[in-house]
């Protein structure tokens, strides 16, 4: 038995010596010292050495073993040695270069936008509300003045869970859900993300919108305008010209689209203002009395305003961004500009 566990040390030792793959070593180990190995089907023979012999076998085992496991440990090491300098011949790592500089983060122009306008319009008095992004009908069209089939829905083509969950198409609903909540005065600021069916240099399937509403005793389109003025003029300019224009929206009666001056050109005509020296940058109007109906207030005794303004056309206007889609392709050149 002593020449069988000469001979096995002998020949694994050179085996060892020879193997050059991390893979053959472990199959190797398991081979020669594994429960069923080489080493273990010799031991299994002591039962048959005279017992006067058995002890000066077993240490020779032994001490077999435990060079056979440093050999093998050893090799292990000196193959994973030679894999690392591999790969850093591979790498040529020049030590002399500057590491790489950590960026750091910042606040998406968006998000920054959104800021400032939530803290001009706080500056007027305005509280921030807030509401979900997944609606119901009900919140979104019908409590807004736009019933089933109601022809103002075809402007405002959205994505549906169900007939009657969707994702919102305005921050609106969360006027409605505040009203539900409060009694006038009522005086909040509304922003947050909406989506709408549209995908072009100008408009985005998904997209941000921060609307107002102030419903209390006495209040007319003569406050609507002295807001949006001091508005205008606090985030554009003191100078900046404001105009309104008769429109039509299904929640406000007198509606009007505002303008401002062409921030580009200043009102001389240029490209960007089709050379008309105006461009438009939101809604508003009087809230219709048919809405009071839907929270409970009086409208022989309540009025209001609502306006509403897209995000993204607001900081288009005031940084000279030309393409909506710039926000949302997450490009470091672009986002680290501001």
């Amino acid at each position: 038995m002593k020449e069988q566990l000469n001979s096995l040390r002998a020949s694994t030792i050179k085996l060892v010596a020879e193997i050059v793959d991390p893979k053959a070593l472990n199959e190797t180990r398991t081979k020669i010292l594994g429960r069923k190995g080489e080493l273990t089907a010799i031991l299994r023979g002591l039962k048959d050495v005279p017992i006067e012999e058995r002890s000066a076998v077993g240490q020779l085992a032994n001490e077999i073993k435990t060079e056979l496991e440093t050999e093998f440990d050893r090799k292990e090491t000196r193959l994973r040695e030679d894999l690392e300098r591999a790969q850093l011949a591979l790498e040529s790592i020049d030590v002399t270069l500057p590491g790489r500089r950590t960026l750091l983060g910042r606040s998406h122009i968006l998000n920054r936008v959104t800021q400032e306008l939530v803290e001009v319009f706080s500056g007027l008095g305005f509280q921030l509300a807030e509401g979900p992004e997944v609606e119901i009908d009900y919140y979104n069209f019908e409590a807004l003045n736009m019933p089933k089939n109601h022809p103002a829905r075809d402007m405002q083509d959205t994505f549906y869970f169900s007939e009657n969950v969707l994702l919102r198409t305005h921050t609106s609903p969360v006027q409605i859900r505040t009203m539900e909540k409060r009694q006038p005065p009522v005086r909040v600021i509304c922003p947050g993300k909406v989506y709408r069916r549209d995908a072009d240099v100008t408009h985005s399937p998904m997209f941000m919108q921060i609307e107002g509403l102030w419903v209390d005793k006495r209040v007319s389109f003569s406050d609507l305008k002295g807001v949006l003025t001091a508005f205008t003029r606090d985030y554009f300019g003191e100078k900046l010209g404001l105009r309104f224009r008769p429109s039509f929206f299904p929640f406000t009666e007198p509606s009007a689209e505002v303008d401002i001056q062409c921030v580009i050109c200043g009102g001389s005509g240029c490209r960007t203002c089709s050379f008309t020296g105006w461009l438009e940058i939101l809604g508003a109007g009087m809230v219709d009395p048919a809405l009071y109906k839907f929270v409970n207030y009086d409208p022989e005794i309540y009025s209001g305003f609502a306006f509403g303004l897209g995000i993204e056309r607001v900081a288009m206007l005031k940084y000279g961004i030309p393409d909506i889609r710039l926000f949302y392709e997450n490009d470091i050149r672009f986002l680290s500009q501001f």
